[in-house]
């Protein structure tokens, strides 16, 4: 397919990061939009490239979005190939939409990633990713009250940090064999109404853990006071705990009058990694689609 330069999409969108404490709105831009082929697009912000893949159901009027965020070194097309979330998610009316990340501009040896909040410096992924789900909304009349982050590794890093500073425009995250980055626990906000679910492996050796006693030696929280962190800061309590398949364990946390939620679930034996149903026995996806179902 011929590229085509989208005239008229050099989108101008004002938002107001929420957590910011009422700082003034600035202006963030997608720009230099192309439609690289039927499902692909390309794009610039602030000077700094990326790409993504859009797999929508049969209408994307009023449709959820969610953002898949692959992880450190990985590209949009990679975790599609790996995820297959598109698939279940369409079927159910989900607008997806597969995000490749950009290498630091400060870091000559960087691979593709996200600026999770790990270093003080870095990409302005934060406000391209707010961009980003602002033009999807305005361009395909996407449902700007559901638009969700799904992230893998320092994808799943990252989703922590949208849930921290931009939930006025993600209403839920997911983090899959994620953690919470330092400089983004010390800033924590006290309030929140952002919906959480963290699937994390027992033995999965980049998330800090009270569990099997990692977090005794990592400058980032402990994933358990992350995760008991959000439930309180949203004003929810503890309802119960389920056995997810024969391996699996699933915290979830509510309030009758409210529609946020937050869910933890663990995974017994299991490393760093999209967790398959053949190996885990938990069918991640499905797990992400049933919480999702349950915000609605």
């Amino acid at each position: 397919m011929k590229k085509t330069v989208i005239t008229g999409l050099v989108l101008g969108v004002f938002v107001c990061l929420c957590g910011c404490g009422g700082k003034t709105k600035q202006e963030y831009r997608l720009e230099n939009v192309v439609q690289e082929s039927d499902t692909k697009i390309s794009c610039t912000f602030d000077g700094v490239g990326h790409s993504f893949l859009l797999d929508f159901p049969e209408k994307t009027e009023g449709a959820p979005l969610v953002l898949m965020l692959h992880g450190y070194g990985g590209t949009a097309e990679g975790f599609r190939s790996t995820t297959r979330f598109e698939e279940e998610a369409n079927t159910l009316g989900y607008a997806v939409v597969y995000v490749t990340g950009a290498k630091d501009s400060e870091d000559a040896t960087a691979s593709n990633g996200w600026n999770s909040g790990l270093r003080s410096t870095g990409n302005k992924d934060v406000e391209f990713l707010v961009a980003l789900a602002k033009y999807l909304q305005e361009e395909y009349g996407i449902d700007k009250e559901h638009t969700y982050a799904v992230g893998f590794s320092n994808g799943a890093f990252m989703t922590h940090r949208l849930a921290m500073e931009a939930s006025d425009t993600f209403s839920a995250v997911v983090s899959v064999a994620g953690k919470m980055p330092e400089r983004i626990w010390e800033n924590r906000n006290k309030k929140n109404e952002v919906s959480v679910l963290q699937i994390t492996g027992e033995k999965d050796e980049a998330v800090p853990k009270h569990s099997d006693g990692t977090a005794k030696f990592a400058i980032d929280p402990a994933i358990e006071d992350v995760m008991e962190y959000w439930a309180t800061s949203n004003g929810l309590e503890f309802e119960n705990k389920v056995t997810v398949g024969p391996k699996a364990t699933l915290t979830r946390y509510g309030n009758e009058e409210k529609k946020t939620k937050v869910w933890h679930l663990f995974i017994k034996d299991a490393h760093h990694s999209w967790y398959e149903e053949e190996i885990s026995k938990v069918d991640t996806n499905g797990v992400i689609l049933a919480f999702f179902e349950e915000l609605k």
